[in-house]
């Protein structure tokens, strides 16, 4: 989103005067918003600069620059948006480590056993999984799991 979002507004820059001020501006309003406020996730930030810069984009004195060309512009952000929330709705995996106690399982040739453990005892369906650390002495093992959350909540 912001990828595009800046691309937009760098591309209608070359038709538009736009002063040092303005400019620097924008980046202040994006740092406020990062680092006086409570902390935002990315997909959170990324609607606010979109937003910031769909406002920007609209409020440009467009000489020589058609209001169709505006309009497109708006509705390709729009519709990107809309599109990668669907994507990350559909494709959106939760990891979580876990302390593993069955240090046999972690040799080598034993994916598949120790997928099936992991996720009888999580009751997920184990997509990938890491191995963070073993710790030998004390028998145990992190290891990170990542499974698809469905419905927004782990």
């Amino acid at each position: 989103m912001m990828g595009i979002t800046v691309f937009f507004i760098t591309s209608m820059l070359k038709s538009v005067f736009i002063e040092f001020g303005m400019a620097v501006g924008l980046f202040a309003i994006f740092a406020i918003l990062r680092f006086r406020t409570r902390n935002f996730s990315l997909k959170d930030m990324s609607y606010i600069f979109t937003t910031i810069g769909i406002s920007v984009i609209n409020s440009l004195k467009l000489v020589g620059f058609p209001v169709l060309g505006v309009i497109i512009f708006n509705l390709m952000i729009v519709v990107a948006a809309i599109i990668l929330e669907e994507f990350t709705l559909k494709n959106n995996t939760v990891t979580y480590t876990i302390v593993y106690e069955d240090l046999d399982l972690l040799k080598s040739g034993k994916k598949q056993k120790i997928v099936r453990e992991i996720s009888c005892l999580t009751g997920k369906d184990i997509l990938r999984y890491r191995i963070r650390k073993i710790d030998y002495k004390s028998k145990v093992a992190l290891i990170d799991i990542s499974f698809r959350d469905n419905n927004g909540t782990s």
